[in-house]
């Protein structure tokens, strides 16, 4: 049975002014996925005809990063509009929010937090289209070629079991997908229907978004009531921050670094971090959840971002009335 997706790729459509379907790699990659997924050859055909080479994709991901100073990459994330939108959303979808935390161990406002960051609550999940964007990346961008590849082929198995249309799903131009912005293989591995009607659509149903996002982090190695980060305070200014061994808090207050409030109960070892502020630096124990937030955005400053973003949600959402 051939599925909506592949009927509406065979309609008639305006030819873009850059085709994908010459792209060196391409037609092996249809002889793959015809082997290895029982995809019709002619179909695959009509997807690939019909995807656009992006030269603006190509330069999205080739620029190098510009790396904004931490104050400006907070403000950027940390604002009134995310915060009054977040609390919003948390208002909206508050019984989906406790379930989750309570299923997944993940609290409610980081949920919030990464969707929040991610797409500002859904308002914005990207402007390509993803069949587009992973095309291009997956054959004109040599240095991560074969990840995005096996992308594309998560994307257009992911399109046939939900039943989506490839020619209107919109992604990041790194192909990343709806709300809650998960790639393809993410989508497929660890995006649940939370809302209970049949179906995973994190595209457009903010429920699977929240228990997707939850059940994420907790794949990822979540730990339940443990913290995500603690300011502390440096006895010794000239004192090395650390890059990949944590230590105790014992091993920490022989180095003259402590919390700048005391944690409650035992505390698992952290990683001390620096981020630059206005007047000069602010350092940060972090833990075992912070890192697993860079797993979703392998970045200290996304990850950053998330939980404070989630911290400013609590302290005005239990602030309203």
């Amino acid at each position: 049975m051939i599925s909506r997706l592949f009927i509406t790729l065979t309609l008639s459509l305006m030819w873009a002014d850059a085709q994908a379907a010459d792209l060196p790699g391409i037609p092996l990659f249809i002889d793959e996925m015809v082997e290895k997924h029982q995809f019709k050859r002619d179909e695959l055909v009509h997807v690939f005809q019909r995807a656009e080479h992006r030269p603006d994709v190509i330069a999205a991901i080739s620029a190098p990063a510009t790396i904004k100073p931490w104050v400006e990459y907070r403000a950027s994330f940390i604002n009134a509009s995310r915060i009054d939108g977040g609390v919003a959303f948390w208002k909206q979808y508050a019984p989906f929010l406790e379930r989750a935390e309570q299923q997944y161990g993940v609290p409610r406002e980081i949920i919030i937090a990464v969707i929040g960051v991610e797409t500002l609550y859904g308002r914005r999940p990207g402007k390509h289209r993803a069949l587009d964007a992973l095309t291009t990346l997956a054959f004109d961008y040599p240095r991560r070629a074969p990840f995005f590849r096996n992308e594309l082929a998560h994307l257009l198995l992911l399109a046939r079991e939900q039943d989506f249309d490839l020619l209107e799903t919109r992604s990041s131009y790194a192909g990343a997908l709806g709300i809650p912005q998960f790639m393809p293989s993410s989508y497929r591995k660890y995006a649940i229907d939370f809302n209970g009607n049949g179906k995973v659509n994190i595209l457009l149903e903010p429920e699977d978004a929240i228990g997707s996002v939850a059940n994420y982090l907790k794949q990822y190695g979540w730990k339940a009531g443990e913290p995500v980060a603690q300011l502390a305070v440096l006895g010794n200014e000239a004192f090395p921050v650390t890059g990949d061994k944590p230590l105790g808090l014992a091993g920490w207050a022989e180095a003259g670094v402590t919390p700048l409030v005391k944690p409650q109960g035992e505390t698992p070892p952290a990683w001390l971090l620096d981020f630059t502020v206005e007047n000069g630096k602010e350092y940060w124990l972090s833990y075992n959840n912070f890192r697993v937030i860079t797993l979703y955005n392998n970045s200290n400053f996304y990850a950053m971002s998330v939980y404070q973003l989630a911290q400013a949600l609590r302290s005005a959402y239990i602030a309203t009335p």
